[in-house]
Order: C-alpha cells, then sequence, then structure tokens
C-alpha cells in the first residue's frame, strides 16, 4: 500500500458554498495528481473492471443520461460526460440526494483528479462532524486509486479494508485525514475550537475510538 504520510500530503482539499434551487449547499472538494496521462485516468474513473479494482464494484450505464450504482454504496444518473475532462453525476444514499463532478486537467508529467461533492446537509449534522464526514470517505478513495495506478494488478481487498482502521496504518491515515478536514474546515471560516471537536467525533465515526482518546 502507498506509504501513509506521503498519501496524505499529496491530497488538496478545500471547502465553499453554493446556492441551488433549494437553497444553500456545502461544497467539498479533493485533488490529487497521479503520474499518468489523461485517457488513462479516465478509463480508471470511468472503466467498471478498474473502478471495481480500486473503489467498489459498479453496475449500470456508465454513459450521459445512464443509472449506476455502486454495491452497498451510493447510485444516481450520470448527468454530463465530457470524456476525457469531466463527468458529473447524482450522489444519491440512505434517501438523501448530493451531486458529484469529476474533473481531470493534465498538470506537469501528470493528471490531476479533482472530484467536487455538492451537498444539502443539515446544521446540526454539519456542527458535530464537520467535512471530514464524507471528506475522510474521499480520502480513501484517492488512497485506493493511487494503490491502482502504483500496481494495476492490484485489487482492493474488501475483506482486508473492512478492519483496517484498527491497525496502526490505517489508524494513522484516518488520524491524519481527519485532521486535515480540520484545517480546511478552519481554513473556510469555522470556529478552531468547534472545527476539531467535530474532527475527534468524525475520527471515532471511522474507529470506533473515544472522542479525544488520540494524541
Amino acid at each position: 500500500m502507498i506509504d501513509v504520510d506521503t498519501q496524505i500530503s499529496q491530497v488538496r482539499r478545500r471547502l465553499g458554498s453554493r446556492t441551488l434551487e433549494a437553497g444553500e449547499a456545502r461544497v467539498s472538494t479533493i485533488s490529487q495528481i497521479y503520474p499518468t496521462g489523461i485517457d488513462d485516468l479516465w478509463d480508471v474513473v470511468t472503466n467498471p473492471e478498474r473502478i471495481a479494482r480500486w473503489f467498489l464494484p459498479i453496475e449500470g450505464e456508465l454513459k450521459e443520461g445512464g443509472h449506476y450504482q455502486i454495491t452497498g454504496n451510493a447510485g444516481g444518473t450520470i448527468t454530463r460526460c465530457d470524456k476525457p475532462r469531466s463527468y458529473a453525476a447524482t450522489w444519491e444514499y440512505a434517501d438523501q440526494v448530493s451531486w458529484i463532478e469529476v474533473r481531470l486537467t493534465p498538470e506537469g508529467d501528470g493528471t490531476r483528479f479533482e472530484l467536487e461533492h455538492v451537498a444539502h446537509v443539515a446544521d446540526e449534522w454539519w456542527d458535530q462532524f464537520g467535512p471530514g464526514a464524507t471528506g475522510v470517505g474521499w480520502d480513501m478513495g484517492l488512497l485506493g486509486l493511487a494503490d491502482h495506478l502504483a500496481d494495476p494488478s492490484h485489487v482492493v481487498d474488501h475483506a482486508a479494508m473492512a478492519t483496517w482502521h484498527e491497525t496502526p496504518e490505517g489508524r494513522s491515515f484516518l488520524r491524519q485525514a481527519s485532521d486535515k478536514w480540520v484545517e480546511a474546515s478552519i481554513a473556510a471560516g469555522t470556529d478552531p475550537a468547534a472545527a476539531r471537536e467535530a474532527g475527534e467525533r468524525t475520527f471515532a465515526f471511522y474507529t470506533g475510538a473515544a472522542p479525544g482518546a488520540e494524541s
């Protein structure tokens, strides 16, 4: 697996907001440069066989207007496709609808993968967990993507990942990812103490640790 410290440091995270017809929405953006060309990265993030290797199995029509379903996770409709630059889709999970957009941009000798997640989030939920509730999950996706590109024959072991949070490596990754989303929250204007408390609850959610148990 990719070195945890290196992976965490290579990811950019930022927060914003957007006014939609249904009201104000939270916008979380995460990105990383990968050492491959845009056409290969497009294949990695749109080819069902390759998606299953680094993320989760996916079914459906992966084309504009098509419906998709990720095993044990979200489903939705692909609303736009601009090969090999970007695609957008609804992200429907647990009776909630949000929106994602994936953008690929050549940068240096590689390609930047950028994912934007737009969601209406209740204030009480945001105050409790902050952006890390979904952000840490996206961090894990980018880790899987990095692993796949480092070794395309590698297939994510979902059984092992189910207990990864119990390993020193997994806890370190989740600790650092939670803290990075705290930093992004503070940079976006959240009270530092409130952001850190939400970060502790997010870390506890992903690891089962009591809030504050980790230094």
